[in-house]
């Protein structure tokens, strides 16, 4: 079998840039040898390049190909590790789909419609057994009557940008005095702003993934932060949150979680991995949908990582069929 020449297209223009190297570190270390030359491609606003063992190479972008000591490499397909813009909400898969480059992720579509937590909950609105936050969208250009939004919500209000896959930007608030300055913040990421009421209660995380033409849902992971709630210090500063992979979940509620997520993924027509994030609501025991993921980390410790491992799956055969998927749905 001839090994296949892929692109690790990592970094990207969020402020998860070094999130996505650790991914894109993970990824390689686990992808193997006897059946990819993986090539380790880094995007940043001023250059994409790969860093070759003679130096730094740039990409040209009218193939998307490397030279590498005299040697032209182009690829038989990108795995695309770029959390936020451009590798999360489609610009990539554009470019990709317009080179006829299979690519690990959801299409172009899917992936611009995720980024937009609005719009995403507006599509899966109407699955059994799924709820969502009442909230408000709110658009950086128009005027924002705070009586407006206190009159429409109960509090406490989660306030975040609307785009960003980061948890930069988030705030919790309590009272209408303290909106004025959310809102701020959270403009601060983004032109667009979701406003959301605060459904307590405990908060999972679940990858599924199609695998050898199968979905395959993976074990759900409970997040426990110390925190009030999980933004991106507790996301990624060690000892914050706890996270539990396997979550203590009874059967036929793993069943319930199974059967939503897989629709969601159905609705939204994704492909490869993503990663669903849902709160079970105190007393009522209720699902509500929080975000999907489309390009979920991949360091060690990521969640997906974990969730692989606490399936009982070779975290190495996980990524071959995650990349030999690519090529076969393109």
């Amino acid at each position: 079998m001839s090994t296949k020449n892929i692109a690790l297209v990592a970094g990207g223009y969020s402020g998860e840039y070094e999130v996505s190297i650790n991914s894109a570190k993970n990824i390689a270390a686990n992808l193997p040898a006897d059946q990819f030359n993986v090539y380790t491609i880094l995007i940043n606003r001023d250059s994409w390049f790969h860093e070759a063992a003679s130096g730094k190479v740039n990409v040209d972008k009218n193939d998307f190909s490397i030279t590498v000591d005299g040697n032209k490499i182009t690829f038989d397909a990108a795995f695309i590790t770029v959390h936020g813009t451009p590798g999360e909400d489609g610009k990539l898969q554009g470019y990709f789909d317009m080179l006829g480059l299979p690519y690990n992720t959801c299409d172009a579509a899917t992936s611009a419609l995720t980024m937009n937590k609005a719009y995403t909950k507006t599509i899966v609105h109407g699955i059994k057994h799924l709820n969502a936050a009442k909230s408000i969208q709110l658009f950086k250009k128009d005027m924002h009557d705070i009586g407006t939004i206190t009159a429409a919500l109960k509090f406490p209000l989660f306030i975040k940008p609307n785009n960003g896959g980061s948890s930069v930007g988030m705030s919790k608030v309590h009272k209408a005095a303290e909106l004025p300055l959310a809102l701020e913040k959270a403009f601060k990421e983004d032109s667009q702003v979701l406003v959301e009421e605060f459904i307590k209660g405990r908060e999972f995380s679940i990858g599924i993934a199609r695998l050898n033409h199968h979905l395959t849902v993976l074990p759900a992971t409970e997040i426990i932060s110390s925190k009030e709630f999980f933004d991106y210090e507790a996301k990624y500063t060690p000892g914050v949150s706890e996270e539990i992979t396997p979550a203590n979940l009874p059967a036929e509620q793993n069943e319930i979680i199974k059967e939503i997520v897989t629709e969601v993924y159905l609705r939204l027509n994704c492909k490869g991995m993503v990663r669903i994030d849902f709160i079970l609501q105190e007393q009522t025991d209720d699902f509500y949908f929080i975000e999907i993921n489309t390009t979920p980390g991949q360091s060690a410790n990521s969640l997906i990582p974990q969730q692989v491992r606490a399936a009982g799956m070779d975290i190495s055969q996980f990524y071959s069929d995650i990349i030999n998927g690519a090529a076969t749905s393109a």
